[in-house]
C-alpha cells in the first residue's frame, strides 16, 4: 500500500499527457536539457579559468 505500482505510474503518465499535451511536455524537456547543457558548459569554463589556484584545499 506504500509503494506505487506500474498501473498507479501509467495512470499519472497519462494524466500529465492529457492535461498538459506532448507539445508542451516536448517543450518542457528541450528547456530542460538546454538548461543542464548550460550548467555544464559553466561548471567546465569555471574549472578551466585562467588564475584559478591549482588546489585551494591544499597548504
Amino acid at each position: 500500500m506504500g509503494s506505487f505500482s506500474i498501473w498507479h505510474w501509467l495512470i499519472v503518465l497519462l494524466a500529465v499527457v492529457l492535461i498538459f499535451g506532448t507539445r508542451k511536455l516536448r517543450s518542457v524537456g528541450s528547456d530542460l536539457g538546454g538548461a543542464v547543457k548550460g550548467f555544464k558548459d559553466g561548471m567546465q569554463a569555471a574549472s578551466n579559468a585562467p588564475g584559478r589556484p591549482e588546489s585551494e584545499g591544499r597548504r
